[in-house]
């Protein structure tokens, strides 16, 4: 319990402490009413064309659904395997999980800029024990008087706060810096979070295509099987040659030599996908193994022009952030012109007897008013406005690139998906001919009006068209991707 002396000195601390909200509260209102150094920021204005030159191109095309909201564009397959595909990249991914660390890092630093603009206050408290040396200064005098003891202890307690004052605003304008840096990385742990999604529905499309182009060769080289036993009946009947004999194994050997590298495609793009799903290669490889059947591709919307990229596109959201950022920290770097005014107090007790610690006689306030001003530095502060308007420099391109990186990718992605469709229809109309072709040249064959020279040439034409086919299908769904990544879907 506290001696009864003590409570003069506590109602003193208290006293003190009460009015010291009120001190700080009214620097506070004096320091935040101070204009901050350095450029206000403004959004750059927008050169965003009224519309995408291809948008005509893309609204005259027949799509089998329509058009997804773009947060969710994959649901627009209507595939549940591409949906569970997403779902669980978005989920188990390790760059995705990267990037929300950053984001985490970033509003971290953005509340410790915050809090530099607030006082701040720390208790403490300590007990020393001594043994004075009889040969040092003190001791050699304070042995000859008398009571002197050498030995000692000091207890000390005491509150101590210290702020420093925002005269020229360059602690406001690095909150600022470090709050946009913090919006900064969260659209870019959006841009990662399209990228995932984008990649993980290519990969994807990508397998399917490589599973149809499989099946085609497979079919094919079952044709071609039957096509070599036909030549040697007629070979064992004497009405064949051993040259068309040779004609239809090397024909049948080139149509499985196509295989290999389409398993390839296959089985590498399984392992990207398991990558992705923040998986060992092969753990979700079993799910897809049944093929497919072919994907319809949705509508993609672009009515909302080129100037929905500016709040759609995370790497554009990205650039503006961080030019607001760097502007910021002109406002930073210019305050070095200005003086620094710090305040700092201290109420504490010292005493050398426990029981003495908290009195009237222990009490030792204190109170500090500190200035820093670099009058002198040989054009440092210079220089470091130099470069902070440098950086400046540099984000405002590399804003103004975003914007046109921007345009450009959904202009090419347009043209990827309608030019990929008319390929497609033609395709179609490709191989039906070619088929028709391929079975009368056959029948032909077999009553001895063609060589199996004519057989084999459509044999080949065959497969190359619907390879083909397969091929461009799985690109189209592809480039239907792109453009929903190229818009900003995905978050």
């Amino acid at each position: 319990m506290l001696q009864s002396h003590s409570r003069p000195a506590l109602r003193r601390v208290r006293a003190g402490i009460h009015v010291l909200p009120k001190l700080l509260a009214a620097t506070v209102a004096a320091s935040l009413a101070a204009c901050a150094v350095g450029p206000d920021y403004h959004a750059p204005p927008s050169d965003m064309p009224a519309a995408y030159a291809h948008a005509a191109a893309l609204d005259a095309r027949e799509a089998t659904q329509p058009a997804p909201a773009l947060d969710r564009w994959w649901l627009g397959f209507e595939d549940a395997a591409l949906t569970r595909i997403i779902h669980r990249a978005l989920e188990q991914n390790l760059d995705l999980a990267a990037a929300i660390a950053r984001v985490d890092q970033a509003r971290a630093a953005a509340n410790h800029a915050g809090a530099e603009l607030l006082p701040q206050a720390a208790l403490s408290g300590s007990v020393s024990k001594q043994r004075q040396s009889l040969e040092g200064p003190l001791g050699s005098l304070g042995k000859h008087l008398p009571g002197f003891d050498r030995n000692s202890t000091l207890y000390s307690a005491g509150v101590g706060a210290s702020w420093e004052i925002d005269v020229a605003g360059g602690l406001r304008r690095g909150a600022e810096a470090a709050s946009a840096e913090a919006q900064a990385a969260e659209a870019e742990h959006l841009g990662v979070r399209v990228l995932v999604a984008a990649e993980a529905a290519d990969a994807y499309f990508r397998v399917r295509g490589a599973q149809q182009r499989i099946a085609i060769a497979q079919q094919q080289v079952r044709t071609n099987a039957k096509l070599l036993e036909l030549v040697q009946l007629r070979l064992a009947d004497g009405i064949g040659a051993q040259r068309e004999r040779a004609q239809a194994e090397a024909q049948l050997a080139q149509t499985r030599v196509t295989i290999p590298p389409l398993q390839i495609e296959l089985e590498t793009q399984l392992n990207r996908l398991d990558v992705l799903m923040g998986a060992h290669p092969g753990t979700y490889a079993a799910e897809l193994r049944a093929p497919a059947q072919r994907t319809a591709v949705p509508q993609v919307s672009v009515a909302q022009g080129p100037a929905n990229l500016l709040q759609r596109r995370p790497d554009v959201i990205a650039a503006e952030r961080k030019l607001a950022a760097s502007s910021a920290r002109i406002g930073v770097a210019t305050a070095e012109y200005y003086p620094k005014l710090s305040l700092s107090a201290l109420l504490g007790f010292e005493s050398l007897s426990a029981g003495k610690l908290f009195t009237a006689s222990a009490f030792q306030p204190a109170a500090i008013a500190g200035l820093r001003w670099r009058l002198f530095d040989f054009g440092r502060v210079d220089a470091e406005v130099a470069q902070a308007k440098g950086v400046n420099a540099e984000a405002l391109a590399n804003y103004r690139k975003s914007m046109l990186r921007a345009t450009e990718d959904v202009e090419n992605a347009i043209i990827a998906l309608t030019q990929l469709e008319l390929q497609s229809t033609e395709l179609d109309t490709e191989v039906d001919a070619h088929a028709r072709a391929r079975g009368a040249a056959e029948e032909a064959f077999k009553g001895g009006a063609v060589s199996l020279f004519e057989v084999l040439e459509e044999d080949r034409l065959l497969l190359a068209a619907r390879d083909q086919q397969a091929r461009v299908r799985a690109d189209n769904a592809r480039a239907a991707v792109a453009t929903f990544r190229a818009l900003g879907g995905g978050w």
